[in-house]
């Protein structure tokens, strides 16, 4: 199974693509993209390119996504939701079955607590998933924490 697995953002999106079972994952490819400053649409616009050119380079067989939660700032959870749009048109066209998971599931998938915060999320993903030597911003590390999730198939949706 290969995955594409994103985590959705307007000024950063990470990005992953997995492989692998859930016993034995593998890492093809993560990044972290951020659009450049701007107009509104040139950073839709930038989103929606990564996402295409990861569907055309890796051919993945699902997007998986983190669902999204709402927060104390509610412009910045629209912005959120409109790169999610993005995101969901871009396989939408491809034709890419999509899954999608909570905050709190992918918590407790790669930590086995679902209010894990950020550090433990950090210090458990190498230890489920060799991770080639490189400096990643969270947003990389919750797409790869993602891919775990949906590479384990144990989860709801």
């Amino acid at each position: 199974m290969r995955i594409l697995a994103i985590d959705p953002g307007y000024d950063r999106l990470g990005i992953a693509i997995l492989e692998g079972t859930a016993s034995k994952p593998i890492l093809v490819w993560s990044d972290c993209v951020t659009p450049p400053k701007g107009a509104h649409e040139a950073r839709l616009a930038a989103v929606r390119t990564a996402v295409e050119e990861s569907i055309e380079k890796y051919s993945p067989e699902v997007l998986a996504l983190e669902k999204l939660f709402f927060s104390v700032n509610k412009k910045s959870a629209l912005m959120v939701a409109e790169a999610r749009g993005a995101i969901l048109s871009v396989a939408g066209a491809a034709s890419l079955p999509i899954v999608e998971f909570a905050p709190g599931t992918i918590k407790l998938a790669v930590t086995g607590h679902g209010a894990a915060d950020k550090k433990a999320i950090a210090r458990m993903i190498p230890l489920l998933i060799k991770l080639p030597e490189k400096k990643r911003l969270d947003d990389e590390l919750d797409a790869i924490a993602i891919g775990i999730t949906a590479l384990s198939g144990r989860f709801p949706q």
